[in-house]
This record gives structure tokens, sequence and C-alpha cells, in this order.
């Protein structure tokens, strides 16, 4: 497989929005639809978790609709172990045999043979890194996942799980509110030839240009808990959001795939994991890629 990144500034469907464990409103119809709008638009790479909701829901969709495909192997799948929610609590655990169990309970949810990439989920501070490195690349050589790599971990944590087996990919996020990664952990990923997979592109929706400033979120939506939703981030991220507007209306684009383009713009990503739960906001960023020199200028100018 070598040390070159697999993905090419792609868009990846991120299912975490479909799995209602946080988000408002969501319908097994919608989530479907969006998985079958996402194929539709070009999309082959799907990222599910075995904690992606509270009886595996974004497993569960997710299958339903490969499982309808006349061919299933020019899919992407995946898959993260290792966390989970219980009572409304997310529950880390990094030890083999529970990172085993998810694997297999992930794969049969699904109804596939192995993941394309297969990523501990968080680092479990209970278990050494290198000991759940070692429980992945067990599964890698039975055959239960092409790829292996590691989600939300420092650079030095990557580096103690690459000792015991190549880490190909990891997940982190990044957006044009949150751009601390670029500097360690993304340029750190990419020097390793490892593909770097961000997420929180959209921020949670407010880098869509969608959520107003006076916006008063329903009963139960986690997003004011985020510190970018609260006093003057807040005021300073919609300051942003409405230079974005401006110049998505230029480029005759949404500013969602702007937004997202930024992203794949940044040196070492590559690909943007992008969470959505209904077929419209997916066709808002499918079309997202490298932006000109001249147009990062103008977004990067707006950022400070």
């Amino acid at each position: 497989m070598g040390n070159e990144p697999l993905f090419r500034k792609e868009v990846i469907l991120g299912l975490w929005p479909i799995a209602g464990v946080t988000t408002i409103g969501v319908t097994e119809k919608d989530a479907i639809t969006t998985i079958e709008t996402a194929i539709e638009c070009g999309v082959t790479t799907f990222d599910t978790a075995y904690g992606y909701g509270l009886d595996g829901e974004s497993d569960r969709y997710l299958g339903s609709v490969l499982g309808q495909d006349d061919d299933p192997v020019r899919f992407h799948v995946i898959g993260k172990v290792g966390q989970r929610y219980v009572d409304g609590q997310r529950v880390i655990d990094g030890r083999p045999e529970t990172l085993r169990s998810d694997a297999e309970e992930s794969l049969s949810r699904i109804g596939i043979s192995k993941f394309g990439t297969l990523m501990l989920h968080s680092v479990d501070d209970q278990t050494p890194i290198q000991e759940s490195a070692r429980a992945l690349r067990d599964l890698q050589m039975q055959g239960l996942a092409d790829r292996i790599g590691l989600c939300n971990a420092t650079a030095e944590q990557r580096r103690r799980f690459a000792e015991v087996v190549r880490c190909d990919a990891i997940q982190c996020p990044l957006n044009l509110l949150q751009t601390d990664h670029l500097s360690d952990v993304i340029a750190d990923a990419a020097l390793s030839g490892s593909d770097v997979l961000v997420y929180w592109t959209l921020m949670k929706g407010l880098l869509a240009g969608k959520i107003g400033r006076d916006h008063e979120f329903a009963p139960g939506d986690s997003r004011p808990g985020y510190a970018v939703f609260q006093g003057d981030a807040r005021r300073r991220a919609h300051d942003v959001v409405d230079g974005l507007i401006e110049l998505a209306t230029e480029l005759d684009i949404t500013v969602a795939e702007l937004s997202v383009s930024w992203a794949l713009s940044q040196v070492g990503v590559t690909a943007a994991l992008v969470g959505a739960r209904r077929p419209d906001q997916i066709r808002d960023v499918a079309g997202a890629k490298p932006l000109s020199d001249s147009i990062l200028m103008q977004m990067n100018e707006l950022i400070g």
C-alpha cells in the first residue's frame, strides 16, 4: 500500500448527523435518502463508527443503501471503534477485546466483510495507545480492514501509534474558524504520508451560511454548548460568514461549498468530512474542490 495518501482532495460523507444522538429531527427516510443522494453526486467514501447511534443507526442506514448497489466494491467505508454513548455519555474504551468486538459488530450491521479504513475513534487514557494499535494491526492482518488509522490524537500520539503499525490516515478538526491543527497534527501526519481527513469543516452548520445571528436553537440541540456559538466568538464567526456569503455569490456557488473548498485547499489535507442529515445538505457541498490562490487569499483575509 506504500506511503502515499489514498484520497485526492475529495468530499467524504460523515454519518454522525444521521445517527440521531445529538441531531434533532432525524428520520430514517431522510438518512437513507441523504446517503443515496451523496452517491448520485459522486461521493464514494462514507465515514461511520460503532458509536454513531444508540443502536448502530449509522451503520445500519449505510448498509441498507450499500446492500442495494450493484457494485459495492466502488465504495470505501471508514469505520471507527473504541467509542460509544451510554446513557447519553461518551465512553472511550481502547482495550483490544473491545476494538475487536466493535469492529465485528459494525461490519455485521453494515453487511460488508471488511473496512476500507478502520480507525481508533479516540485515544483511551486507560489503555496504552500501542496496545490499541496492536489490536487494530491484528484486525488488519486478519482481513477486516485494508488500512488503519487514528482519530482525535496529538502528533506525539500518532507517532507512538505508528511505532506499532503504519498510520494510514488521521482525522482531526479543521475549518475557517479553527485552524490550530494545521501547524502540528496535520503537518506531522502529512509528512509521514498519511491521509489527513478533516471534520467540522462547516462547524456544525455555522459555515454553511444558513444560521443567522439571531437564530435560536431548538431544545436538545447540542450546538449552543460549543464555544464558537457563544458571545464574541459567535459574533466574529458571523462577520466571517458575511464575507463568505458575498464571495460565494460572486462565484455562484453555495457558502457551504466555499467553506469546504477552503479546507480542501490546505496543505496536507487529502479529504474533507462533511456531515449531512438531509439530501440538500450534501448537494450543497458535493462539488467542493481546491480553490485558486487568489480566492484562497481573499478567504484568508476574512479570518485575519
